[in-house]
């Protein structure tokens, strides 16, 4: 799923020239992948009640696959486009069911080394889309990277459909009624892990996205900005479940939950004022990963299992919802004060706001 995001973005140069657009319409493109995501999360999650999570999360592959394949054929941007969205919904699927899948598997268990684990999937995939698909493209098309992404899905499709099983005691969840039956506490609840999810993947973001412009304005050129910023993703990588092991095996999720979420809003608001960023950026990209896998295990401790399929799809709402506005409102913030610190800024509020989310959570658990 990561590796076919990040295809348009890695391609970018090629289908510029291709069909001759401008970086808006790319960008439009790059969003098209988790546009409907606000649509789509929550019926995704309760279709699976009703039709099974292996089978709807085959489905979500399947139009991977599709979409892909639409997009390497690629005979005009709209064509492209309309590959997009169809294996943008595929991924909304993937997205949501997987992590029921992990929940299913590991509640009860190691929950947040699991989720820590698939977290990084993210990270990792883009990593991967980043060192691979545009020397593909050169030598090759990026007609071939977009062919390479659904051939990618296709053999997830073959892998989870010959060896995927659910688990032995998780709760049939196929029914004759496609309804939402989560209890006023878990509605409560996992909309709460969603805020908390959103808010700390908008701040995540809003660093990556701007923390370049910051780091030229204390006069970096725009390559040593992107390498630093870089350690943002390739650290997350290994911090993500180091943290969610260290934090299982000591017992004190919370305390690495709240900690890491602090010490990554304090280190952003520090940024902006230090002499030397790349000081306060350090310990940033140190701690930056620390939460992720924690927040990914909360809702599993809010759903009954027979409702994980749809609370998930709740989840992601929020998710998808965040993404879409947040970023753009830090955006907004940088023309409104003409500052570049101001992304930092509105990144480390996200980072106090998801604290004050998961003080909300722990009591609504209660």
């Amino acid at each position: 799923m990561a590796c076919q995001f990040q295809s348009i973005a890695s391609t970018s140069p090629f289908l510029i020239k291709a069909f001759s657009i401008d970086f808006a319409r790319l960008g439009t493109l790059v969003g098209l992948y988790m546009l409907l995501g606000i649509f789509i999360a929550l019926p995704g999650g309760l279709l699976a009640q009703r039709f099974g999570t292996k089978n709807l999360a085959l489905a979500g592959l399947l139009l991977m696959v599709v979409g892909g394949v639409l997009m390497g054929f690629g005979s005009s941007y709209e064509v492209v486009a309309a590959g997009r969205v169809i294996s943008g919904v595929g991924a909304v699927l993937i997205n949501v069911l997987a992590t029921k899948m992990a929940a299913d598997w590991f509640a009860g268990r190691e929950i947040i080394s699991a989720m820590a684990f698939l977290v990084i999937s993210w990270p990792l995939g883009i990593a991967l889309g980043l060192l691979l698909f545009a020397p593909l493209a050169e030598s090759l098309s990026w007609n071939a990277v977009m062919y390479l992404t659904a051939l990618m899905a296709a053999l997830s499709f073959l892998l989870m459909l010959l060896v995927y099983r659910n688990p032995p005691e998780a709760t049939a969840i196929k029914g004759s009624h496609i309804r939402l039956e989560l209890a006023r506490q878990e509605w409560i609840a996992v909309s709460l892990a969603g805020f908390v999810w959103m808010t700390y993947n908008a701040g995540y973001i809003v660093l990556v996205s701007f923390l370049p412009g910051l780091f030229t304005a204390n006069g970096y050129s725009l390559s040593q900005a992107g390498l630093v910023v870089s350690f943002l993703g390739w650290l997350l990588i290994p911090s993500v479940p180091v943290v969610g092991a260290l934090a299982e095996r000591l017992g004190r999720p919370r305390l690495f939950l709240v900690g890491g979420l602090l010490a990554a809003g304090l280190a952003a608001a520090a940024l902006p004022f230090a002499r030397e960023p790349v000081i306060p950026f350090g310990i940033l990209a140190v701690v930056i990963g620390a939460p992720a896998g924690l927040i990914m295990a909360l809702p599993a401790q809010a759903l009954q299992p027979k409702n994980r399929a749809s609370g998930m799809g709740v989840y992601f709402t929020w998710y998808y919802a965040g993404m879409a506005m947040l970023p753009a409102l830090a955006g907004l913030a940088r023309d409104l004060t003409a500052s570049p610190a101001a992304p930092a800024l509105f990144a480390s509020v996200m980072m106090a706001i998801a604290v004050a989310g998961v003080v909300g959570f722990r009591l609504a658990v209660r």
